[in-house]
């Protein structure tokens, strides 16, 4: 029995967490479900969309599963995502990018893995205003955050079978940050001889990804590029729906959809719960439960193929729960 943290978040989060709780559960593994509250709909209980005890939830099951939670613009508190990479020390984002058959693309043979360092660069928040006309944020990187995070993708190209790691820079301009991450990895590289390694610049690589996407792999980025870079690569494949994510550390890891909250449509029954289930996925293979993971992504697979059940964003009319239940029913064909 598995003792994992299911987060189901606000706006349409609980619809898509519970959708894939469901799922997971009907895969036959055995998880206690340790649900914690957060985001929007706890601020007025707790003063605060994090309250400590999600947190010690975490830190005792070591994995979680969560939706979406909402982010004010501008303003408002900070980041739930961004306040539990640091707390929890989550170094890693990891976003498998993925075409499925049935799911109206420019691409159909893409399958590639972003790797995106997830607790420094501009991301840290270091920001200030200098007078009344000008604001400075500044940008860190560290060495031992460099070293990791390169590490984690070659450690993870090799454990995959991937052929190729990517590392993604401005060190044209940013010499002594992007410098540093870009010298740091081609030290790194030379340990990996199986696996080939080569550098490019992020604003041409941004350029290749549109032109060329199948020709990538494992792609190693800053934080700041590689928030970028994978929203652009989730447009690849259909869009945020299709996109799933996992914050990875040394202890503990989150597994999350990435696309937003939408509050316009929750309670409607209505949202697409793919990007939560495929994260689901990832969080199985984490576990090893690898048998698990492979049997609920091969039935989402032929109901995306199928086209006959899909939610409305994808071109059916099905419900949350219809496109949920018929994804089960498949797992058993």
């Amino acid at each position: 029995m598995y003792k994992i943290t299911l987060i189901p978040g606000d706006g349409i989060g609980p619809e898509v967490a519970f959708a894939a709780k469901k799922i997971i559960d009907s895969a036959g593994v055995k998880i206690h479900w340790d649900i914690q509250n957060a985001g929007i709909d706890v601020m007025e209980e707790f003063g605060t969309p994090l309250p400590g005890h999600v947190i010690d939830s975490i830190k005792k099951n070591k994995v979680a599963l969560k939706g979406p939670i909402t982010t004010p613009v501008g303003e408002g508190f900070r980041s739930v995502n961004v306040t539990l990479r640091k707390e929890l020390d989550l170094y890693t984002n990891l976003r498998p990018v993925k075409t499925y058959k049935g799911i109206p693309t420019r691409y159909d043979d893409i399958d590639l893995v972003i790797v995106r360092e997830n607790t420094e660069d501009l991301y840290v928040g270091i920001e200030h205003m200098v007078g009344d006309d000008a604001a400075e944020s500044i940008k860190i990187f560290t060495r031992k955050g460099c070293e990791r995070i390169v590490r984690y993708a070659f450690e993870y190209a090799r454990r995959e079978g991937r052929e190729k790691v990517t590392a993604v820079h401005k060190a044209n301009i940013m010499k002594y940050t992007d410098g540093m991450f870009l010298a740091i990895a081609k030290d790194i590289a030379k340990e990996y001889p199986d696996i080939e390694f080569e550098e490019m610049i992020v604003d041409a690589m941004c350029m290749r990804l549109v032109q060329v996407p199948e020709t990538y792999d494992v792609l190693v980025l800053p934080n700041l590029y590689g928030d970028i870079v994978s929203d652009l690569c989730a447009g690849l494949v259909g869009g945020m729906g299709f996109a799933p994510g996992a914050n990875i550390g040394s202890e503990y890891a989150v597994f999350e959809a990435v696309h937003g909250s939408a509050p316009d449509i929750a309670g409607k029954n209505i949202a697409n719960p793919t990007a939560l289930i495929l994260s689901g996925v990832h969080m199985l293979r984490h576990i090893g439960e690898v048998e698990a993971s492979n049997k609920i992504e091969r039935a989402l697979s032929r109901v995306l193929e199928e086209g006959k059940v899909l939610t409305k964003d994808i071109g059916g009319n099905a419900s949350t729960t219809e496109f949920t239940d018929y994804i089960i029913s498949k797992m058993s064909a």
